[in-house]
């Protein structure tokens, strides 16, 4: 089978989307398919293009998967206008290597990786004249995300993105997503197209529970003493951040519990500023860490964090997730009732949820927690991911169904 993906961010991004592309194109390399990506130079979670990169066009073999890297505008302020130049610029830079495909043998399978929600419309071109399944995988409901959490707040500009939006997705063939409850919102969009469930995975074989002497505590100066209450990847407006800085400053008189932050994202600045200003010695910020010692970070915690608004409900499913819970680790998360998250933790027991955006009831359940047995509820985190998020179950399954459909 030829696949062809096609996504904004790529490995060797850390964190978010481009992960989980890169493991997916390596993964259907190594069953045998030949795959080829088109994707921009890699500048997230930090927006700012990766330094082993210069922002050009650029063609190789990256673990056997063919990538083929365009220019990409990256803003030094995140706005929705700045974001909508940005993905913008993404499509007319890719265009290039659309054009160029044109006349090389035709793929099996096109995944167009969401957001930007308008990958699919080179794709659908594409299909058009060559052949072939298009696939929209979306992350991310991106036009919901710009209303509901106000990144933009022109009506008409919104009125047209949400046109746009279920007109392309109409033209493709199928459409997967990683979440029961986005499944429901795509559905409600009256798009009458079939709807997969595509979870993001984990390496479980990796990512495991290791001893403490194992985590990262003494690479960071932390005693061995010490609580520590981890939020780990992109530092963004969607996570609502700054009620873990309202938190510390309550939680500040505990000297045995540190709260340590680790990541990059637009949000980092005002996160610096934040622990300068109120003086929070509680509080530990480090960049993201390498994959290599995932492992070890997620293990260096004794309570996680996952942290969202109350507008991203439902919108995306936390990708930190599934790495928390194949590490065994127990969570404090903020999710409404009736959604994806709050179901997933209220079924499988792996950690409390909360009311987002209250910092009492966060600071309570800190407390709460560092007093707790949580050794059911670690067991509980890594039984689930064993059965519902390995990766290689995962990936089978999709592929088993793109199989079907070519057949």
């Amino acid at each position: 089978m030829r696949l062809l993906v096609y996504g904004i961010n790529y490995f060797p991004e850390l964190t978010g989307i481009g992960k989980f592309t890169g493991e997916m194109s390596e993964w259907f390399v190594k069953k045998g398919c030949k795959v080829t990506v088109i994707t921009s130079n890699p500048y997230y979670p930090e927006w700012k293009v990766h330094k082993e990169y210069k922002n050009w066009f650029s063609i190789n073999k990256l673990n056997g998967v063919e990538v083929l890297r365009c220019p990409i505008y990256v803003p030094k302020k995140i706005s929705g206008f700045s974001r909508i130049i940005h993905e913008i610029s993404f499509i007319i830079s890719s265009s290039f290597y659309w054009i160029g495909l044109l006349f090389r043998k035709p793929f099996d399978v096109v995944i167009c990786i969401a957001p930007p929600f308008h990958t699919s419309f080179f794709g659908k071109l594409y299909t058009k004249f060559r052949g072939g399944l298009l696939i929209c995988h979306i992350q991310d409901l991106q036009v919901d995300a710009a209303k509901d959490l106000q990144i933009l707040n022109n009506q008409i500009l919104l009125r047209i993105l949400v046109n746009l939006e279920r007109f392309l997705l109409k033209k493709v063939d199928v459409i997967s997503t990683i979440s029961e409850g986005m499944i429901t919102k795509i559905k409600n969009k009256n798009i009458n197209k079939d709807v997969w469930l595509f979870p993001n995975w984990v390496d479980t074989e990796y990512i495991k529970p290791l001893t403490k002497e194992d985590s990262l505590k003494e690479e960071f100066g932390i005693s061995e003493e010490s609580t520590i209450v981890l939020y780990s990847g992109n530092l963004g407006e969607k996570q609502g951040l700054n009620i873990i800085i309202e938190a510390a400053r309550l939680l500040s008189s505990n000297e045995n519990l540190k709260i340590l932050i680790c990541g990059d994202g637009p949000y980092k600045k005002k996160l610096e500023q934040a622990i300068k200003t109120y003086k929070l010695d509680n509080v530990i910020l480090r960049n993201l860490q390498p994959y290599e010692k995932l492992s070890q970070l997620l293990n260096t915690a004794d309570i996680h964090l996952i942290l969202q608004k109350k507008a991203a409900s439902d919108l995306v499913l936390p990708s930190k997730l599934s790495g928390i819970v194949s590490a065994g680790g127990f969570s404090i998360v903020t999710a409404e009732p009736e959604t994806t998250l709050f179901e997933l933790v209220e079924k499988f027991k792996f950690g409390i949820t909360i009311e987002p955006e209250n910092v009492t009831e966060l600071v309570n359940a800190i407390e709460e927690a560092k007093t707790m047995d949580l050794s059911k509820f670690r067991i509980n985190a890594r039984n689930y991911a064993e059965k519902s998020l390995s990766k290689d179950v995962i990936l089978k399954s999709f592929s088993e169904q793109l199989e079907r459909l070519n057949e």
